[in-house]
């Protein structure tokens, strides 16, 4: 297709009518900075709302800490854990006890526990399964090069620093997915509040000026969905560059190292 217009994914990376809508977010959720009580021994908070955030399915929680060397207050925002509740106290460190809610680094908790929330560079304030209802899972510790094993909510198996931290639990707000939408008007307040992605018009919908797919006298593609990695962006839709294609059938392998 010669000298068509600039396609839909194109335009998404000028930004203007695609940036996402963050006015009534509440913020990055991510742990405390890391610090000498953290390392050494544990410092405890206080949970002191539940709070939701636009755009995010998992609740969040204010996290009130004592500054560690200034008298006053540090507030910090968490991804909840499912049971955490409001005047809860929620341990940090170390020698934090091995309870929902807690954080505490991967090489304290034993093989085999359920996290949310884990760092994967040891200070980033968290990374992995924050959605809700993710978890990750400690598989297993390597004590000669201080790394941990986890397997994350992809199925992917991870190594990371044994001492990234983690909150022990699962994210909260699982099971969001479960119930179908039901109507468009649900999924135009959803992404409403997320970002300009939706409705999204099909490729073959179009006319052949505005998508590779477009035109012809039936809606069909009319050529290999595939497209290689280093096309030009205009040619990039479908199916890029696949690895295989077709549906998942059989078991489904986990990838072995």
């Amino acid at each position: 297709a010669t000298m068509g217009r600039v396609i839909r994914s194109q335009r998404k990376g000028a930004g203007s009518v695609f940036k996402s809508h963050t006015k009534h977010r509440k913020g990055a959720a991510r742990f405390r900075s890391i610090d000498y009580s953290e390392r050494n021994g544990y410092v405890k908070g206080v949970v002191r709302e539940i709070i939701h955030d636009p755009g995010r399915g998992a609740p969040l929680a204010k996290v009130e800490f004592r500054h560690p060397y200034r008298y006053k207050k540090m507030t910090e925002t968490f991804v909840a854990a499912e049971g955490m509740y409001t005047g809860q106290f929620v341990y940090c460190g170390k020698k934090a006890n091995l309870t929902v809610g807690n954080v505490l680094p991967l090489r304290a908790l034993p093989e085999g526990t359920i996290v949310c929330n884990v760092e994967a560079k040891v200070g980033d304030r968290g990374s992995f399964a924050r959605a809700s209802g993710d978890y990750a899972t400690v598989v297993g510790h390597n004590h000669d090069d201080g790394t941990t094993r986890i397997r994350l909510p992809s199925g992917a198996k991870k190594t990371v620093a044994a001492d990234s931290r983690a909150m022990v639990g699962i994210v909260a707000g699982g099971g969001r997915i479960d119930k179908p939408m039901l109507k468009a008007g649900r999924a135009y307040h959803k992404y409403k509040a997320k970002r300009n992605s939706w409705p999204k018009v099909r490729g073959v919908a179009m006319n052949p000026v505005e998508h590779p797919h477009g035109g012809g006298n039936h809606q069909h593609i009319g050529m290999a969905s595939t497209v290689r990695r280093d096309t030009s962006a205009g040619r990039k839709v479908g199916l890029i560059a696949a690895r295989r294609t077709g549906r998942l059938r059989g078991q489904s392998k986990i990838p072995k190292e």
